[in-house]
């Protein structure tokens, strides 16, 4: 055993979106840290921007194992945490709330699983999810219900964050825009082995939610954009010229219709025509501008977001050094 500590050598990198969550972080880095004790670990704390106090509290707490990341404003949950995992050290990376509803007492129990099946991706499912039935409940369970019908992806809960997976397949994801939801979805596409364990959900104490009814289109956007990577992302045409080609075939229909003096008003179905060609090419420019933007980051290098700084935290306790399983000590793997 070493006396220098490593603070590159990790077992698994717990990592924290946070957003105006100045009432929870006391009581969660000491909650992360309860549960992870005996492990190799350490916490990515990423402040989305706070405007609270969240940010202060952070940088207050005792910083053994605990890396802060600044993003210099809010980007939303799925860029602050591409930032965390991109400032990983783990092998593995756990992903959960900042608002104490996800249990950190659940994270060693997805990661042996994980280790022991050699899974991907261990994802969790709020198997007694303490929520408002009519607001949160049931739009998720109906959500849950058409993701896993039109993704083939049989998940039962994609909206809960807590997960664990392989650092390698975490940096194949590609989380833009809103695609946190969408991980076990993305992990799919990138060929990952996947499976899900229960774990506990506990009602917020403190603060305000942060998602609501108004998520709702956002969530069926990114649905689209999931089913056409799915399945269209490597072979377009089989898309756009179904398409293009009921249009056209459409058109020639009415065209031919119209010749024989069939419609006696033509008002109606120009403006459907007008109309339905319109809401086409809305959709495919979203389409062709969110592969567009894709390129550009993943081929540039470039990522989707602007961190103001990086906070290191010295340790004081030595860790070893051996393989994968000697990085978790034997209180812990028993």
């Amino acid at each position: 055993m070493t006396n220098n500590f490593d603070f590159n050598n990790r077992l698994i990198s717990v990592v924290i979106p946070l957003f105006n969550e100045q009432e929870n972080v006391f009581a969660l880095i000491k909650a992360v840290r309860s549960a992870m004790k005996g492990y190799a670990y350490e916490i990515i704390a990423v402040d989305d921007g706070s405007t609270d106090e969240t940010l202060q509290k952070l940088a207050y707490i005792d910083g053994e194992r605990l890396k802060i990341v600044v993003m210099s404003r809010n980007f939303g949950q799925t860029s602050a945490m591409a930032a965390g995992i991109s400032h990983a050290s783990g092998v593995y990376i756990a992903t959960m709330d900042g608002d104490l509803q996800n249990d950190p007492q659940d994270i060693p129990v997805l990661l042996a699983h994980a280790m022991q099946g050699n899974w991907d991706i261990v994802a969790g499912y709020r198997a007694n999810r303490l929520d408002g039935l009519l607001l949160r409940k049931l739009p998720s369970r109906i959500a849950n219900v058409i993701i896993r019908n039109l993704t083939n992806v049989h998940l039962r809960d994609y909206g809960c964050t807590l997960k664990v997976f392989r650092k390698e397949v975490a940096a194949r994801l590609g989380l833009y825009g809103e695609l946190h939801r969408f991980i076990p979805v993305l992990g799919n596409l990138a060929g990952a082995r996947m499976t899900e364990l229960p774990v506990r959900h506990h009602k917020r104490l403190h603060g305000n939610s942060k998602y609501g009814l108004g998520r709702t289109t956002k969530v069926m956007s990114d649905l689209l954009l999931m089913v056409y990577m799915q399945r269209w992302l490597k072979k377009p045409m089989h898309l756009f010229g179904a398409l293009g080609g009921s249009l056209l075939l459409s058109g020639f229909g009415i065209l031919i219709w119209q010749l024989f003096h069939l419609f006696k008003g033509t008002t109606g179905t120009l403006a459907g025509l007008l109309l339905l060609l319109a809401g086409v090419v809305i959709v495919l420019m979203g389409f062709i501008a969110e592969i567009q933007m894709r390129i550009y980051y993943e081929g540039s290098g470039k990522v989707p977001y602007v961190v103001r700084e990086i906070i290191h935290n010295n340790a004081d306790q030595a860790w070893n050094t051996g393989y994968l399983e000697s990085l978790v000590a034997p209180t812990a793997r028993s």
